[in-house]
This record gives C-alpha cells, sequence and structure tokens, in this order.
C-alpha cells in the first residue's frame, strides 16, 4: 500500500498514526493472479476451519486435477460429489463449489478481466448470489486478491478486536460503529483494516 495511505491515516486518526509508527510499514500484498472462481473455492475450505485442515483440504481437492495447479470451471464435471467428499469438504460445502462452478460457467462469478473493472459494490452484489458466499468472503477477494484500496470488513473478528484493543475500548465496536469511524480513514480503509488485524495479532503473542 501507499505512502500515500500512510500518510493519510497518520494525518486523520491519531491512534492510527501510533499504530503504523509502532507495526512499521503496511505489508500487505495481494495475490493478483488467483482466479475469482479460486479464491471463492478456497474461501469456501476455510470456513469453520483453521488454516491448516483447509489447506490439507485444497491439497488433497487440487490432486483431482493432475496437472493443473487449480482447477478450472468446465473441470468440475470430470469429478463426483463422492471424490470431493472423500477430500474432506462436508456437503454443504459441495453444494457451495457446484453453485460457484455453474456461476462462474455462467458469468455470475466474473473472470479474471472482467471482475478487474467492477466497482466494489457490483463485485459484492454480484458474488452474494453464490451459495455460502457472504459479504465478508467477498471483502476478502476484495482486499487480498484484487488490492481494492478502500474496503472496511466490519464484520471481521479481527479488525473489530483490534479496534477495540487500538482505541482503548471496554467493548467489542459494533460494525456499525466501525464504519462510521472508518468514515475518516477514506479512500485508505484497506490498509487500516491491515493495522487494525496487526493489533489484534499483537495481543495474541
Amino acid at each position: 500500500m501507499t505512502k500515500e495511505a500512510l500518510q493519510h491515516l497518520s494525518a486523520s486518526d491519531a491512534v492510527m498514526a501510533r499504530l503504523i509508527r509502532e507495526v512499521g510499514v503496511c505489508g500487505l500484498q495481494p495475490e493478483t493472479r488467483r482466479s475469482p472462481f479460486q479464491s471463492l473455492v478456497q474461501a469456501v475450505a476455510h470456513q469453520q476451519l483453521n488454516g491448516t485442515a483447509a489447506n490439507t483440504i485444497l491439497t488433497r481437492f487440487r490432486k483431482l486435477f493432475p496437472g493443473r495447479k487449480f482447477p478450472r470451471p468446465e473441470d468440475l464435471a470430470g469429478v463426483t460429489d463422492a471424490q470431493i467428499r472423500a477430500c474432506g469438504f462436508s456437503f454443504a460445502k459441495i453444494a457451495a463449489i457446484r453453485d460457484i462452478t455453474a456461476k462462474s460457467l455462467d458469468g455470475t462469478v466474473p473472470a479474471s478481466r472482467l471482475i478487474a473493472k467492477l466497482g466494489d459494490d457490483e463485485i459484492v452484489a454480484r458474488l452474494t448470489e453464490v451459495r455460502g458466499v457472504g459479504r465478508w468472503t467477498v471483502e476478502m477477494l476484495l482486499i487480498f486478491q484484487l488490492g481494492r484500496e478502500d474496503v472496511l470488513p466490519a464484520d471481521d473478528f479481527g479488525v473489530r478486536n483490534g479496534f477495540r484493543l487500538a482505541y482503548k475500548k471496554r467493548e467489542m465496536p459494533k460494525p456499525k460503529e466501525l464504519l462510521a469511524h472508518g468514515e475518516r480513514w477514506r479512500p485508505h480503509r484497506t490498509t487500516a483494516a491491515w493495522y487494525l488485524w496487526r493489533a489484534a495479532d499483537r495481543a495474541k503473542k
């Protein structure tokens, strides 16, 4: 993220300025080579599981498609639900993956070139039509795949907890409160969210 973002956040919010000084330069590096299809399948795999368990399941899943780093939507026609289930996916997650596949093939989930041209709100509207994909999942895609600069995932536990800690709040802020405070961070709310995650991480240590 840019020097301009750090200057804006520091000038507009004294607590954020302190957090930036303590944490250092923002290390957010979006993975722009992933397709929206891959991002959504991986997000579904990670729902309600720790990272290690989800990555084990995804490794088995990728092995169903020899010669590919990650399958394309059309490749899913060649595997059965039983094969996907054997990788460790629940029936609900299999249904979600099938819907991600169908909506990728019909264009509801845009291909990489098209999604880059769409605005954040349109991406949220289109992708939340997919079974098992909520606003939070799309916000993670906007931040970590597309590198959008003004996303504040106000429902994210880590962001809310980081805000509670950094701003010395007694109680966890409600998403509305976080969004209201975050107006001063525009148009660099993604960078602010990254620093709030770091505040939460430091507390764990």
